[in-house]
């Protein structure tokens, strides 16, 4: 028999989260920080909405590109809450943001075609990319400037080939966020080389000590942004699978037509938690959001000190749900360091190589947890990296 089995997929390598979810899943005693999914439920009042659709009978397809009402409160949404303007028929509701990002990378890669990426960041961007026939390019960040990128990094590995640069911030797995004054450095970059940006925006609403700053929201990148959102982590919706994705007409009509063969659309019944996320939630300015991004502030702080009490240096992560600790001065790597982390203490994490080359020397923990499960994990985490450094 021939083998069936494409070389791009069987070269393709597994998820290094999904590896360690699935190592610790088999043990009861495991405590995890490794999956990003909030441990809050998702609000009544988005359920609820939900129910009333179904016993209203909303079980059918929707139109391609998702609930009318839907698209023009995300538009509405985006405008207010962080001055992006996208028209509703400029957005596709998709099956989650990672929907988003396939029909993204789908609707823009020829053969050969390099789309920058910076590294460490989210574990899917990559092999999508090689899928594809494209080729991921890393782009290095590091703790030390809190893993921006700068023009400099950017210059560095442009070729004539470059098409896209992958804009994800807030970042998973860092942290790291792009203020304004950051972004502004590399416009200029941007336009020179002709690139066009996909803006993963996903942990949009979970910033720290200052509001997300949307690259879509700069006149000159008008045309060249594709936003990507979601509800899955602002309003803690993951099973919900729905997203959004926001580009300019042709760009758009090209994803509209994939998305029309891939998925048809997203569930209705999700679309309508959406709308009740979106449309109930601004009459009290989204306090039930602002409510869990003070829970995870109140995480983020105790996990900060928590690594600084034990010696491993962290960066201050400034959004999304993850700390993202150095541990090169136990002597392990990341991978070692998570491996024997589940073995002796039973706590799982997440080695900061899934997200790229030089995430080699981290580690990523989720605050997305309770605080009892924090400080069990932490204290466990502490023993085991005072153990280390004692050798």
């Amino acid at each position: 028999m021939r083998e069936f089995v494409s070389k791009r997929a069987k070269n393709l390598k597994p998820s290094g989260i999904r590896k360690f979810f699935d190592l610790a899943a088999g043990r009861k005693d495991v405590i995890s920080l490794g999956v990003g999914e909030p441990d809050f439920i998702t609000p009544w009042y988005i359920r609820d909405a939900a129910i009333s659709a179904l016993k209203s009978g909303y079980t059918q397809y929707t139109s391609n590109k998702g609930i009318t009402e839907l698209r023009a409160e995300i538009s509405e949404y985006l405008r207010d809450r962080f001055n992006v303007n996208f028209d509703k028929e400029d957005i596709i509701i998709t099956m989650g943001a990672s929907e988003a990002i396939d029909l993204s990378l789908r609707a823009i890669i020829d053969e050969g075609d390099e789309i920058l990426i910076p590294d460490p960041s989210y574990v899917s961007y990559a092999p999508i990319v090689s899928l594809l026939g494209g080729v991921p390019v890393a782009i290095p960040t590091s703790g030390d400037n809190g893993f921006k990128l700068t023009p400099d990094s950017l210059e560095k590995v442009i070729t004539e080939k470059t098409k896209a640069l992958i804009f994800p911030y807030p970042n998973n797995p860092t942290g790291g966020v792009m203020e304004k004054e950051y972004i502004e450095k590399i416009i200029p970059v941007i336009l020179k080389h002709d690139l066009l940006v996909i803006s993963d925006e996903i942990y949009a609403e979970l910033t720290y000590g200052g509001a997300h700053c949307s690259v879509a929201a700069f006149p000159e990148l008008d045309k060249r942004v594709v936003l990507i959102g979601g509800f899955s982590k602002s309003f803690a919706m993951t099973g919900w699978r729905i997203g959004f994705v926001c580009a300019d007409k042709e760009l758009l009509t090209a994803m509209l037509k994939i998305h029309q063969y891939a998925a048809i659309c997203a569930p209705i019944f999700s679309q309508h938690a959406a709308l009740a996320a979106l449309k109930l939630g601004k009459q009290d300015d989204f306090a039930t959001v602002g409510e869990m991004r003070e829970e995870y502030d109140r995480r983020r702080k105790f996990m900060l000190g928590a690594l600084k009490r034990m010696g491993l240096t962290c960066f201050e992560p400034k959004g999304s749900f993850y700390v993202f600790p150095c541990v090169k001065n136990t002597g392990l790597t990341g991978e070692e360091f998570a491996t024997r982390l589940l073995s002796e203490k039973s706590v799982a994490v997440v080695p900061g190589s899934a997200f790229g080359e030089f995430g080699r020397d981290y580690i990523r923990c989720s605050y997305a947890y309770s605080m009892e499960a924090l400080k069990t994990a932490m204290d466990k985490i502490g023993e085991f990296v005072a153990e280390l450094l004692k050798k």
